[in-house]
């Protein structure tokens, strides 16, 4: 593609708005993380910069996002006592995502079920509605735990500050109601941050303000928590895993509007390392951020360019604006978050849960229930769990589905062979049973799979096994296959095996499970199978005689 100056003004142009959308999201956020407003900001131009120059979309915006304010918060109460030891567990989760990257493991994360990933993101909206309601009521807010905030609801309200509340409520009107029309020209959040700081400053200028003045960043301030280096990775693997979803479930909404294609790996390198940077300087760490991504494209972002230009526009407004930033109410940025929180809630799935088959519907609502009152690490872990059972059961149904079971009339199985006389069969007597076993077999079904053919298969002298339309076995179901065929020995059944040709190598030969089959046992075809079948029944036959004899 040839860069031109019609694609530079696109960009420098994609680059502005998505800066003035960036900026009071990074603020919010990073009153959320418990680092504070300044932290956010740092932080957002540091791994905004790099990210969009080293990560693997052209105009994905990483900066702060409500996941990674509330990861960061929860590790701030849990395992670090001041912002620098949180800021030490952040390098070591960004170097984290870089090694995620390195290793070629990010596409993995992109495998995350929707049910659990609603219920998370949902769970992340409904901790950070419920962190802002004692700022709401003009209190300080309480960090990372939702239920200790709820605890001090009856006080804040008894001691409510009216200029905050009246603030806070006007604020979160006006990013609710922001009409249509003008979000082409002006996005939401920065409208509704400029008018709340205007009647701030005008109506309820008694509202508690941001204290904290804009000034260089300390480089490297960082500790290591008391728990040590391997208490400090735990910790981090939160934050890592956390961030590495958000960047590349936005990277793929990204992609669906661009019709491009992102690389995983490359962008979990280039946001570690650009959340690296941030802990250096003592920022909150980022990831894609979902408004400002959108803003970028719908401002005709062309390349990384954009994405950079961002950052450096941020950087340029943070020291221009540094006097005003200082003046903006907490209650501004407490309207916005709540109205941020109810957004980041999937109302779509949760309206519609009772049409939601049930198992997805456990899932979502687990992962929720954790994500808010438990962990987050513990809530992603437990969901992905519980949406891998809940699919396994629906492999289960589909994979016996597949598997056919029957009995063969002899006088049918040997119609068409010379070497039997159909005549002196019974009508009715199956001596022969055929188990075909069609698509896909694991663990999902193994088990049930057991159960259902091995009564079937000792019924019989002879069973044959058809592997012909078999495309895949795990070693679980290979395992399987073993037990049938040592039942089958155990009742003297004899078993034949169809298609194991064309079936691709995998358990079935490297776990040798077939190894009590005799080797002219198996056969490529229907009509071998049939020629040693009536062998082996003819055998039976003769010593049946010889007994019959002898009595």
């Amino acid at each position: 593609m040839n860069y031109d100056s019609g694609r530079l003004r696109a960009d420098l142009g994609a680059g502005l708005v998505s800066a003035i959308v960036v900026l009071p999201l990074a603020l919010a956020f990073g009153v959320v993380s418990g680092l504070g407003p300044i932290a956010g900001l740092w932080g957002a131009v540091a791994v905004g910069f790099i990210a969009a120059v080293l990560g693997g979309t052209r105009v994905q915006i990483s900066a702060a996002t409500a996941p990674m304010a509330i990861a960061v918060s929860f590790v701030l109460v849990r395992y670090a006592d001041t912002p620098v030891e949180a800021l030490a567990i952040i390098f070591i989760a960004a170097v984290l995502q870089v090694l995620i990257g390195l290793l070629r493991l990010g596409s993995l994360v992109q495998y995350t079920p929707y049910s659990v990933t609603a219920g998370f993101i949902s769970g992340i909206g409904v901790m950070v509605v419920l962190l802002q309601v004692l700022p709401f009521f003009g209190a300080d807010p309480i960090l990372g735990n939702p239920i200790d905030s709820i605890r001090h609801w009856d006080d804040a309200a008894n001691d409510m500050d009216f200029h905050a509340f009246g603030l806070a409520v006007t604020t979160f009107i006006i990013c609710a109601g922001w009409p249509k029309r003008l979000r082409r020209y002006v996005p939401r959040v920065p409208g509704a941050l400029v008018i709340g700081a205007i009647v701030g400053a005008i109506v309820f200028d008694g509202a508690p303000r941001i204290a904290e003045v804009i000034e260089a960043p300390s480089f490297w301030a960082m500790e290591m928590p008391g728990g040590g280096f391997w208490g400090a990775v735990g910790a981090a693997v939160t934050i890592a895993l956390i961030g590495a979803m958000n960047s590349l479930m936005n990277a793929s909404h990204a992609d669906s509007m661009t019709g491009q294609q992102h690389d995983p790996n490359r962008e979990l390198i280039g946001v570690g390392l650009g959340n690296a940077v941030a802990a250096m300087f003592g920022g909150l760490p980022g990831a894609g951020s979902p408004s400002a991504t959108q803003a970028n494209i719908r401002a005709g972002a062309q390349t990384r360019i954009a994405g950079a230009a961002s950052a450096v526009i941020a950087l340029v407004l943070i020291i221009v604006l540094s006097g005003l930033i200082d003046a903006i109410p907490y209650a501004v940025l407490a309207g916005i978050l709540l109205w941020l929180g109810l957004s980041l809630i999937d109302w779509r799935l949760i309206t519609h849960l009772y049409r939601v088959q049930r198992e997805h519907m456990l899932v979502m609502l687990l992962t929720l229930g954790l994500t808010v009152f438990v962990d987050l690490l513990v809530a992603i872990a437990a969901g992905v769990v519980a949406a891998a059972l809940a699919a396994s059961r629906r492999f289960e149904r589909l994979e016996l589905d597949s598997v056919l079971s029957v009995p063969m009339l002899d006088a049918v199985f040997f119609a068409d062979s010379d070497r039997v006389d159909v005549s002196q069969f019974d009508a009715f007597t199956a001596r022969v049973g055929m188990v075909k076993m069609r698509g896909s077999f694991t663990i999902a079904s193994s088990n049930r799979l057991r159960i259902a053919i091995s009564k079937d298969i000792v019924e019989h002298e002879v069973v044959i096994l058809d592997f012909t339309e078999t495309s895949y076995i795990d070693d679980s179901a290979a395992l399987v296959v073993e037990g049938l065929i040592d039942a089958a020995m155990e009742h003297d059944t004899e078993c034949i095996v169809i298609g194991l040709d064309n079936l691709p190598s995998g358990s079935l030969q490297s776990l040798d499970v077939l190894r009590r089959v005799p080797g002219d046992h198996f056969v490529a075809s229907f009509d071998e199978a049939r020629i040693i079948a009536a062998r082996l029944l003819e055998i039976n036959l003769e010593i049946n005689k010889a007994s019959r004899a002898e009595a």
